[in-house]
């Protein structure tokens, strides 16, 4: 396995981390990412915030047409000089899809399965500026970029949280934080799911970096399953009687089909929750199929296998493209399967070393490649993944 970037958790082992805060309590690390620099400047979050496929929020405390104004990107360029100075945030949401730099972080939190992580999103706020104190329903990283920020935060996760009526943004009605932190660059805070926090920017340059974990809903896992497991049920299996008996009353649901619908249903289901090489197809496909209208942009140059070695022999390395959902799956027989966007990929004997090189890292370098390079079919799989933009090439490895 490759090495991976350094964890950001001081003193603590990532093992340490898993066992007594994931999911557990929050922590904060003081200068977890020493001598820090950020990906961005407010300058070009604004910028990236004025495009149109690039979701983005300005949150308005004061100021606003009304208090805690919420408005949606994309932005006129003019919308930021119209601001009041004060008490207002801008939010950038999927800045790794836009942005390498940012990308790049992601490979820090690799103490849980790349599948886990959502997005990074960006907020730039002058002095005052916040969007209230509220709760989130998934794991959080939050990582001071520039600038100075106060974080109020509870300790345990709110069950029942009371919502302040007719705003635009959801905020607490009733939060009594147990700690006050000050986060200065390269500071980090986590977050379980449901920890009430309030981040208020003490600075006129307050750049925050959001590292969001994805967290599925059981009905929304349940609801992907149903569907793809309808879609394998063949249309011409239909409901049938042959032995039906008279009806006792033209209108009535008779016992017998009561119980034959429930037989059916039953047995669909069983069939299918019985297999769990079925399932785990089901919860990969599912794990990395893009969002609607997401595909990965080809590479308007295709390459050669041989020109593309070529670049990672002199040390040219790979990034993940703006749109690349990439899982992997070993399974019993000994078969490796790789999920590339939501397509299955069953991996030869001679490709199978390659998934977890790619898998999972925003960043490949060259030297964690160079030993598979002399495998014609880990040529070509690499050369069709870069072609087909789920791969870049990485030019700043290369001059690293």
């Amino acid at each position: 396995m490759p090495d991976s970037p350094t964890a950001p958790f001081g003193s603590l082992a990532p093992r340490d981390f898993l066992n007594t805060y994931w999911q557990k309590k929050p922590l904060f690390i003081r200068d977890a990412f020493p001598d820090f620099t950020s990906p961005v400047t407010a300058n070009e979050l604004a910028g990236l915030a004025c495009e149109p496929d690039v979701q983005s929020r300005l949150i308005l405390e004061q100021g606003g047409a009304h208090p805690w104004e919420l408005r949606h990107g994309p932005f006129d360029p003019s919308a930021f000089g119209d601001l009041p100075e004060t008490h207002w945030t801008l939010l950038v949401q999927e800045v790794d899809r836009l942005l390498p730099d940012a990308a790049a972080l992601l490979d820090h939190f690799d103490v849980v399965p790349s599948w886990r992580l959502d997005d990074i999103m960006i907020s730039y706020a002058p002095e005052g500026g916040n969007v209230g104190a509220h709760i989130d329903n998934y794991d959080v990283f939050l990582l001071q970029a520039e600038g100075t920020r106060e974080w109020a935060i509870g300790h345990d996760p709110v069950e029942n949280e009371r919502i302040v009526p007719d705003l635009d943004v959801r905020i607490l009605a009733d939060f009594t934080p147990d700690e006050t932190l000050t986060a200065r660059p390269g500071d980090l805070l986590y977050l379980p799911p449901r920890v009430a926090h309030h981040g208020i920017s003490k600075s006129d340059d307050c750049l925050t970096i959001s590292v969001g974990f994805r967290a599925p809903s059981h009905r929304a896992l349940v609801q992907s399953f149903a569907q793809d497991a309808a879609q394998q049920i063949p249309d011409t299996a239909r409901y049938s009687d042959p032995d039906r008996p008279l009806p006792n009353a033209p209108g009535e649901l008779p016992t017998y089909d009561r119980e034959r619908a429930r037989q059916l249903v039953r047995q669909r289901l069983e069939s299918l929750l019985s297999d769990d090489a079925a399932l785990d197809d089901w919860f990969a496909r599912t794990l990395t199929t893009p969002a609607p209208g997401r595909d990965a942009p080809p590479r308007e140059e295709p390459l050669s296998p041989k020109t593309l070695v070529a670049h990672l022999r002199d040390g040219t390395g790979l990034r993940r493209g703006p749109v690349a959902h990439l899982v992997f799956t070993d399974a019993e027989d000994g078969t490796r399967t790789l999920y590339i966007n939501g397509q299955a990929r069953v991996l030869s004997e001679a490709e199978a070393p390659l998934a977890p090189r790619i898998a999972g890292r925003a960043r490949i370098p060259a030297d964690d490649l160079t030993d598979l390079l002399g495998q014609a079919a880990v040529q070509k799989l690499l050369t069709e993944l870069v072609n087909d933009g789920v791969l870049e090439l990485d030019h700043v490895l290369a001059d690293a």
